[in-house]
């Protein structure tokens, strides 16, 4: 008997949108809002590969802490208290880009099993899955807490494999992170990128099986 096919998804930026939080503030934030938030999100991820290259524990919401209090301060921006807490507290309940819910529920429809896999802490993914409506979606809601490192650490993408029990090569792993994919394709998943800002390859020695524009994609048939 065939198995179900199993779709795993990165959250932030691939399910839920990073940038939510400086669109909402946007008229307290001002002209530098935009380039604020993009400075959050580079820092952020700099500092789980610091982290995870140095074998140092960190949480996802320290380093998301500490990379807006970077961002704020090498924009220049003078925010108060409360928006810098607005601004957190907006991030715990990102928005879930538009097509998200119909993809997971046509892939769920269809048969498949759908599972979560993030660096985010399991406090934040619960809330966020929540916030966006998603709650039962998913089979796992795996984060990289159980492994101790952050991607792309191996021992990461090895949840996925451990939840289903299943070889990495059964698991359709989606990202719209290309060096998230290029992890997964080294770890031997097949993978989707799905490059929302239609961005250059940077690593074509781990190619994507695929490259989507937005998650629709995921539903369509290949070639």
């Amino acid at each position: 008997m065939p198995h179900a096919p199993i779709f795993v998804f990165d959250a932030y930026g691939t399910l839920f949108d990073i940038h939510a939080p400086a669109s909402r503030l946007a008229a307290r934030l001002g002209p530098m809002g935009e380039r604020m938030s993009e400075i959050w999100r580079t820092k952020q991820l700099e500092y789980t590969w610091v982290h995870a290259a140095a074998g140092e524990p960190a949480t996802f919401w320290d380093l998301t802490e500490r990379s807006l209090d970077y961002a704020i301060a090498s924009t220049g921006l003078v925010i108060d208290d409360r928006t810098r807490a607005d601004l957190l507290d907006a991030y715990r309940d990102l928005d879930a880009y538009p097509e998200v819910g119909a993809v997971l529920d046509r892939l769920a429809a269809a048969g498949a099993r759908l599972a979560i896999l993030s660096n985010g802490d399991p406090d934040m993914l619960e809330r966020a899955v929540d916030s966006a409506g998603l709650a039962g979606c998913f089979a796992y809601v795996l984060s990289v807490a159980d492994a101790g490192t952050f991607k792309p650490v191996p021992a990461v993408y090895r949840l996925a494999v451990e939840a289903f029990d299943r070889p990495p090569g059964d698991i359709v792993f989606c990202s719209s992170n290309r060096w998230d994919i290029a992890g997964a394709h080294a770890f031997g998943f097949e993978t989707v990128w799905v490059n929302r800002m239609a961005r250059p390859d940077e690593y074509p020695g781990h190619p994507p099986n695929r490259i989507v524009s937005s998650l629709d994609g995921v539903l369509m048939p290949e070639g």
